[in-house]
């Protein structure tokens, strides 16, 4: 799945030269602090690159990145805000998936998107979880309010003229 604009979208992911960095402390911190809020398995921020998405934090994933073709990132950026998949194993789009059927078994998601200032989505702060769930409208809007504060975070560290 690749957007209408997919070529500005990734200048404009590959002009903040995030990719394959360090970790950073600071998204490592929140990273670690939602994956406890929502008791989920895992939590990532997710840079959907051009074949792959690559994982500038992780909590609880051995993995650095995955196969864009399977990412259920890739899908979350082509929302407006954000993905819910309460039942991977149930949801026609992701029943057969790799990361459902194998390794990390995901079994629920929620992703919210991370937009630069031009709205170009580059990825999400998501959490996965190894058992089906639903999200409340509360647990979206703050999952979407934590992903603010990873946009200014990447910005603030990588891009600090565009804050």
């Amino acid at each position: 799945m690749k957007h209408e604009y997919e070529q500005a979208r990734l200048a404009a992911l590959e002009s903040l030269d995030i990719l394959d960095t360090a970790p950073s402390v600071q998204l490592d911190e929140l990273t670690k602090a939602v994956q406890a809020e929502f008791n989920a398995k895992t939590c990532l921020v997710s840079l959907v690159a051009e074949d792959r998405q690559w994982f500038k934090s992780r909590q609880c994933m051995d993995a650095t990145e995955t196969p864009r073709n399977i990412s259920f990132c890739t899908y979350a950026i082509a929302e407006e805000e954000y993905l819910i998949v309460p039942d991977a194993k149930a949801d026609k789009l992701f029943a057969n998936n790799p990361l459902v059927t194998g390794p990390p078994f995901i079994r629920a998601y929620a992703g919210a998107i991370l937009r630069n200032k031009d709205g170009y989505e580059l990825g999400t702060l998501c959490l996965l979880f190894d058992e089906p769930r639903d999200f409340s409208k509360d647990e979206i809007e703050t999952l979407k309010g934590h992903a603010c504060t990873a946009e200014t975070i990447i910005f603030s560290e990588y891009s600090p003229a565009y804050l």
